[in-house]
Formats: C-alpha cells, sequence, structure tokens
C-alpha cells in the first residue's frame, strides 16, 4: 500500500484534500503519477454546489464522499500482470480522479504524443465529449452554425466545427472574453447576448435562413426554447451538456410545425469497442484530438487559465465559482508532490 493525495468532496459545497491509501495495480492494471488534471467546470461545479434537481441521475451519482474529476495526465510507474500495450515511463491520458497517484486499468489509458504539453494534453476528456457531440450533429460542408455558451465544451465546438467545414460559426454568449477566445478559435462572428436576444443578428447573418445546427451548451432551462428558434427550417439543435434540472426544459412549436431534429449527446453515448458501424470509441477519439493538437489544427493552450498547485483544489473551484466570466481552463498541478 501507498498514499495519495486527492480531492474529495465531503458535502455541499465541501472540499478536502485527504491522504488515502492506494493499493498496488492489479492485473490488467497501472499505477499513474499524476502530472496534472483539467477540471470540467461544468459538471464539476454542478457536483460542487449539488445544483440539481431531486430523482435525477446526478442526484443517484453525487454520493458523499464524492471524488471529482476525469481528465488525467501523467506517468506510468507501475504496471500490473499482464499488461503488455504500456510501459514504465510512458506519458498517458486517463479518466481518473483529481489525485497525486491513480491505479487505472491500462486500456483505458491513452499514450500522449511527445511534444504535446500536459496542460493541453488533459483537455483530452472535454475533447472526446464534445467530438461525440459533432458527429451527433451530422455536419455537412458549408454549415451555418450557431453555438450558445462558450464556456469549455462551446470553445471547442467552435473549433471542431471549422474543422467540418462550416462555412459561418455564430458565438453567442453575454460574456464578451470569452466570446475574444472564440474569435480566436474560429469563430466568424460573436454576438455579445441572451440566446433570445440573438434572433435578429442571426437572421441577418444567415440572410434569413437561419442556423443549420445550433449547439446548446448551456443546460439551462430558459436557452432551450430560443434556441429552437435559432434553427431553419428542417435544422437541428443538439443539445452538449446535461442539464442538472432537465424537467425545467421546454419543446416549443418551432419543433413540429419547422421539423427539426433535436439531437442529444452525453459521454455515455460512444460505443466500448470499436466496429465498422461504430468506430468512434472515446479512446479513437482522444487519438484524434492529439492528431490535431500535433498539426496545430486545434488550440487549447489559450483556453488555459489557471494552473494552481493540486492541494488547493478549494481556490480552483471558488476561482471557477466567482470569476466564470473571465476563467475558462483551471488545471491542478500534481507534479510538486512526491
Amino acid at each position: 500500500m501507498m498514499k495519495t493525495a486527492a480531492v474529495v468532496f465531503t458535502g455541499q459545497e465541501q472540499l478536502e484534500i485527504r491522504e488515502e491509501e492506494l493499493a498496488p495495480p492489479g492485473p490488467g492494471q497501472v499505477l499513474v503519477r499524476t502530472h496534472k488534471t483539467l477540471i470540467s467546470s461544468g459538471t464539476e461545479c454542478i457536483c460542487y454546489q449539488r445544483n440539481f434537481a431531486p430523482g435525477t441521475h446526478w442526484d443517484q451519482w453525487v454520493r458523499y464522499p464524492f471524488y471529482p474529476g476525469y481528465s488525467a495526465v501523467g506517468e506510468v510507474v507501475g504496471l500490473g500482470a499482464g499488461v503488455e500495450t504500456l510501459q514504465l515511463g510512458q506519458r498517458v491520458a486517463t479518466r481518473a480522479r483529481h489525485a497525486q497517484y491513480s491505479v487505472v486499468d491500462s486500456q483505458r489509458c491513452v499514450v500522449v504524443p511527445d511534444g504535446i504539453p500536459d496542460e493541453e494534453a488533459t483537455w483530452f476528456g472535454l475533447a472526446s465529449i464534445v467530438q461525440n457531440g459533432v458527429r451527433r450533429a451530422g455536419h455537412a460542408l458549408g454549415d451555418d452554425v450557431v453555438v450558445i455558451g462558450l464556456g469549455q465544451l462551446g470553445q471547442l465546438v467552435v473549433q471542431y466545427a471549422r474543422l467540418s467545414g462550416a462555412r459561418q460559426i455564430i458565438a453567442v454568449d453575454p460574456a464578451r472574453s470569452r466570446l475574444e477566445l472564440a474569435r480566436r478559435s474560429g469563430a466568424t462572428a460573436t454576438l455579445a447576448c441572451s440566446a433570445a436576444a440573438a434572433l435578429q443578428a442571426v437572421q441577418e447573418l444567415t440572410g434569413g435562413r437561419l442556423a443549420d445546427v445550433v449547439y446548446d451548451v448551456t443546460g439551462h432551462p430558459a436557452v432551450f426554447p430560443a434556441a429552437l428558434g435559432l434553427a431553419r427550417r428542417f435544422g437541428t439543435v443538439l443539445l452538449l451538456g446535461d442539464a442538472g434540472t432537465p424537467h425545467q426544459q421546454h419543446l416549443t412549436g418551432d419543433v413540429v410545425t419547422r421539423g427539426l431534429r433535436v439531437v442529444g449527446a452525453h459521454d455515455s453515448n460512444p460505443p466500448a469497442t470499436a466496429t465498422d458501424h461504430a468506430y468512434w470509441t472515446h479512446q479513437n477519439m482522444i487519438e484524434l484530438f492529439f492528431t490535431y493538437l500535433a498539426r496545430g489544427q486545434m488550440n487549447v493552450a489559450a483556453l488555459v487559465s489557471q494552473q494552481i498547485d493540486g492541494r488547493a483544489a478549494q481556490t480552483a473551484y471558488r476561482l471557477l465559482l466567482t470569476e466564470r466570466s473571465t476563467v475558462m481552463g483551471v488545471i491542478l498541478d500534481w507534479s510538486q508532490l512526491r
């Protein structure tokens, strides 16, 4: 047994850094010494604040003690029996919690290519979530796209939409600092307003046709009906991100009268194993994301706002809650803990 420091939610808006015992890796597992982890600000702040309705799957998931985090990059420092695909010293991305060390299944690790910094590689988890959503949207070359909500996921949607050949990418968010990041990521137009106030501008930008695909990346119940109004006839509205209060999201008459397609996308959608019919597993999507990073076709370095010592995680979450409009990517640094 060895010791590891880990972030633990012990109650609503209660957090501790606990030192816990960690068993050695078993068959098919590896021990990873964490370098850095990215806080998924949307998901983790919902969990931290317990900002969800009773009876939702969130309510079943967030039980105390709760261990947040699912975007870790570190070094393989221990091998369990039968592990042949990884070697000691390799740098890997894995869906591990915010902790100094983690034991994970070797099959759930993806080797990080040389040349990609740790802080950029930590975006792999969010990048695969967004990539799944972009695939479900069914883009075609020349699509006009609206992205509502330019947090972490929204910024990545802008970049993937650009890679997918969108003609226009219209970013909608009240926060001008987020819109500036979106412009640098490839947005062709930015609207500093609510989704409800964006209709006229979207009409003008699209010649009255409205958007082929509208992404609601907010999970806010007031945004969904406005998003439906921004989609063209027979267009698509994609819900990316998991609302804490889904019972408050309501359809409008636009869905029926204009034949809209409403699509949900969730991290649990991709297949566990690649087949000819369903190739894009999490691992395959992560490898593609790393390919885009290596080629310079995606840029997440600009999205990193802060790197904070893992032992100061309380400060990191407080920053995300109080400076939400200006802070984007907060990374916990575990590299100084030995």
